[in-house]
């Protein structure tokens, strides 16, 4: 080997050098974190959010966990990065506007508290309560704080969703996770509601308290006519009380007219919330062997 090519050899990489560079991003990271906090300061004397309830905005979260796992890649789980960023987001609209997370435990304590956790960080205070009704009590009776319950609830939870009908009344906003996978560390499927927030809320599937006096056969094929799925049905007021998600383009006098001749006795029909559409990152996509 010459002189020339011995002097060209590359220095090696000492393990000092490499957690120097670990400290220098941890530090950036920490600075980026206190920049994110400076500007939420910022945004608060000019939204005056604190005088206003619920900071939380569904539709921009569920954009941007979308955007992380898309452009997600590497050895770092993607479980980590989301729940990093779930706590930030999280912590940073309470910094915002103050709340509370009402929890439904009729389902089991581990699950939801597992799940609020991983979505609300431990900063947010989390609140138990024994069913469904008595969370969307609790937010009703709140400023802006959030309620979560299952999404498929077990048998014996009641029509609950009909405590969403009506002017004022709590609605759905949120379903989380907001990016499903099979493996998700806290999948526990929920419904976050919230006192109305109308300037935030996301239309892409809305959700529909319908009560019939009777089940008819023909009125599972008109719902799914008009892209409907049954979420959960319960005995109510002498009939039948479904709750139904549809893309958000159906009207009401659509589903009107699509239970018109089917002999159900619609007696009630009330939108009770909306969410964003459901994301599934599957297996391959989560393998960051899979990604260049």
């Amino acid at each position: 080997m010459t002189g020339t090519a011995m002097a060209e050899a590359p220095t090696p990489i000492s393990l000092a050098d490499l957690r120097r560079e670990i400290d220098r991003i941890d530090e950036a990271m920490h600075r980026l974190l206190m920049e994110r906090g400076s500007i939420i300061d910022t945004l608060i004397a000019v939204k005056k959010t604190q005088a206003s309830g619920s900071a939380f905005r569904p539709g921009r979260e569920a954009s941007m966990m979308r955007a992380m796992a898309a452009r997600h890649a590497g050895l770092l789980p993607f479980d980590t990065v989301e729940s990093i960023w779930r706590v930030i987001i999280s912590t940073f609209t309470y910094v915002q506007a103050p709340y509370s997370v009402h929890a439904d435990m009729s389902g089991g304590d581990a699950p939801m508290r597992d799940t609020a956790r991983f979505h609300f960080g431990f900063t947010v205070p989390y609140v138990p309560h024994p069913n469904a009704a008595a969370v969307i009590d609790a937010v009703a009776r709140s400023a802006g704080d959030l309620g979560v319950f299952r999404a498929e609830p077990g048998r014996g939870a009641g029509a609950w969703w009909t405590a969403l009908a009506g002017e004022g009344r709590p609605k759905i906003i949120a379903r989380l996770p907001f990016v499903e996978r099979p493996s998700h560390p806290a999948g526990l499927p929920v419904y976050v509601v919230s006192k109305p927030i109308e300037d935030a809320a996301v239309r892409d599937v809305v959700l529909f308290a319908l009560g019939v006096e009777r089940w008819r056969e023909g009125l599972q094929k008109a719902l799914a006519g008009l892209g409907a799925t049954v979420e959960s049905s319960a005995g109510d007021q002498g009939g039948l009380s479904l709750l139904i998600s549809m893309p958000g383009s159906v009207t009401l006098e659509t589903i009107y007219g699509a239970m018109s001749g089917l002999d159900v006795g619609v007696f009630d029909i009330h939108e009770i919330g909306s969410h964003a559409s459901r994301f599934r990152l599957d297996q391959t996509a989560e393998n960051p062997e899979s990604k260049s």
